[in-house]
């Protein structure tokens, strides 16, 4: 399988550095070229390439072009060279016929006989593996058959925050696991062990290892956390309202951008929008410059809200209460004055 990663980061980086060339002396070049230009002339000279499957560089070769098109698009940056250990993966498929994917052990095309920690009932045209630390991972998309789950509450409004991952206007709050700030100081302490070895050593080899399964632990703590609030929100509400976050202009703010990106407020949005097809329920957006935190949930009475301000007292009707479930209250109310639903 590393051989593999690599034969699809070798092809995908030829591929970027010929279509750069191409396109500085005023050639427009595509996928389909690049492939021909590959199978032809470059693939017939390198040895090494004839014992890996051949779907793999054709993916890659997919891949530049789906990126450059996003890039064109401007829905993404200008695709860059892939390194080594970095985001190692290749895709193959079993050339039109489906993979059976049924318990532990699977039968994948070239790669032979594999066991996965969990099983998995799957019937798949094409996979993908990819590497994390010192593990394999493999994904596929399947057709998934929607269920429609009996809702407890039929609208609910969840305000997001950096004190509190969530809160609910019924006054639940899912607590901030802080997985990056739990092991800030340990994962520090790594990077600076490894300060002076030598790049490419042993030593050096079983540092990064060790960095990464952390970075690893960090984010699957962050996963499941988002997984276990975004299952409950989407299955038992029938109408989930959140605000439109502008999560890069809130990453912007230096002081805080450490703790934002350590909630994972994006994930938590698109995991939201497909498990709410799933289980049947609505996704509302609210607007982002709509004032929840400002505005009293009773009488409707605006203020300033600095960060600091964690109860909203209103000088209106004497109401107070908790800055994020005010907030919370007020995209409930909100379902009316909304601009998109999704669902």
């Amino acid at each position: 399988m590393a051989q593999h990663a690599g034969y699809s980061r070798w092809c995908y980086n030829w591929g970027l550095s010929l279509w750069n060339a191409a396109y500085k002396h005023g050639y427009k070049p595509n996928a389909r070229k690049l492939r021909e230009v590959f199978t032809n002339h470059t693939k017939p000279q390198i040895p090494w390439m004839k014992k890996l499957s051949s779907r793999v560089y054709q993916y890659a070769f997919r891949n530049l072009g789906e990126a450059f098109k996003r890039f064109f698009q401007g829905l993404g940056k200008h695709p860059r060279f892939k390194k080594k250990g970095k985001h190692d993966s290749f895709t193959i498929d079993n050339c039109g016929k489906p993979i059976e994917l049924n318990g532990w052990s699977h039968k994948l095309p070239f790669i032979g006989w594999v066991k996965t920690y969990e099983p998995i009932e799957a019937t798949t045209k094409k996979i993908t593996i990819s590497r994390l630390a010192d593990d394999w991972y493999i994904s596929c998309s399947y057709e998934f058959q929607a269920i429609t789950t009996p809702k407890a509450t039929d609208v609910i409004g969840v305000d997001l925050g950096v004190k509190t991952l969530a809160t609910l206007s019924d006054g639940k709050v899912f607590e901030s696991l802080r997985s990056y700030q739990r092991f800030e100081a340990k994962l520090s302490r790594l990077q600076y062990l490894n300060r002076h070895k030598e790049m490419g050593s042993a030593n050096w080899r079983a540092a990064q290892l060790k960095i990464a399964r952390l970075h690893r632990k960090v984010a699957n703590i962050r996963k499941d956390a988002l997984h276990k609030l975004t299952t409950y929100l989407a299955k038992n509400h029938g109408s989930v309202v959140i605000e439109d976050l502008n999560v890069s202009g809130m990453l912007a703010n230096h002081k805080l951008a450490k703790s934002i990106a350590d909630q994972g407020f994006y994930e938590f949005r698109r995991q939201l929008e497909y498990k709410c097809q799933w289980y049947g329920s609505e996704l509302v957006i609210v607007d982002r410059f709509f004032p929840s935190s400002k505005t009293c949930c009773r009488c409707g009475h605006v203020q300033d809200m600095p960060l600091n301000l964690r109860t909203y007292d209103c000088p209106e009707c004497g109401l107070s209460i908790d800055r994020d479930l005010n907030a919370s209250i007020n995209l409930r109310n909100a379902v009316g004055l909304t601009v998109n639903a999704c669902g």
